[in-house]
């Protein structure tokens, strides 16, 4: 094993799947989480093939909490001493007005944005605090710094992240465990095809005359988190493509 384990959730895609490749890269070994268990194992392959690490994955949905206390439980002793946490998985669902919202949207993204990310750090953190060592990053956005029309609930889920991040950061500094949060403004994922439940013309008109930030963005974000000195820790990084002022405000191309 390598000097320094790295967990991370949702990594089947997008943000997720771009930081596990570069921190495979930068020596880490990797505990990939996610959902789908083909992409899971395909990221396992080229991983292994290409960067000679160690891989690690697991397939579990992080809003089952049971599940979730399960898989970090039941971790073979030498990938217990995690040093550091990736709380990637998130997601939105719908883009209505609140009095039109799906119910069923609001779930899901409370169940994904908030209760899983808080279900993977409870469980994960006591094996840092064990150690007196570690690091935390958890993916926000720039929905949790400002709202903006039709966002409420996702808007909501990810001022939550916020809020726990520094909860997470004060309850920590005397365990030295570092904690970071990364808040990306429009990149270009599968994330509004998510949104609009599989719409491609509508996720498509999400970027329409500008240039997105992309996955690789956010992994060359992690990797500059991630190596920075021992006594240095980056608490917030908010990240927006050029012509993104906040969270409605662009200038597009005609």
């Amino acid at each position: 094993m390598s000097t320094k384990t790295a967990f991370i959730t949702g990594t089947t895609s997008g943000f997720g799947l771009a930081i596990a490749n570069r921190l495979a890269l930068l020596g880490y070994n990797i505990i990939i989480t996610g959902r789908r268990e083909d992409r899971l194992e395909a990221l396992t392959t080229n991983i292994r093939t290409h960067f000679g690490i160690e891989v690690l994955p697991l397939c579990f949905d992080v809003r089952d909490r049971e599940a979730c206390r399960q898989v970090i439980d039941s971790l073979p002793q030498r990938w217990q001493q995690i040093d550091l946490l990736i709380n990637n998985a998130g997601l939105a669902a719908g883009s209505s007005p609140i009095q039109d919202g799906d119910i069923d949207d609001w779930e899901r993204m409370i169940d994904t944005n908030i209760k899983g990310l808080l279900y993977i750090s409870r469980f994960v953190i006591p094996l840092m605090v064990k150690r007196r060592s570690g690091h935390i990053i958890n993916i926000s956005s720039i929905a949790g710094v400002e709202v903006y029309p039709n966002g409420n609930v996702y808007c909501a889920t990810k001022h939550a992240v916020n809020a726990i991040t520094k909860g997470m950061r004060i309850d920590l500094l005397k365990e030295n465990i570092k904690v970071s949060s990364i808040a990306p403004g429009a990149a270009e994922t599968e994330f509004s095809l998510v949104r609009f439940h599989g719409d491609q013309k509508k996720a498509d008109a999400v970027y329409q005359g500008l240039v997105p930030l992309n996955a690789e963005d956010i992994a060359d974000t992690v990797e500059f988190i991630v190596t920075r000195p021992p006594h240095v820790n980056i608490n917030d990084i908010l990240l927006t493509p050029v012509k993104q002022a906040n969270t409605y405000l662009y200038h597009r191309d005609n």
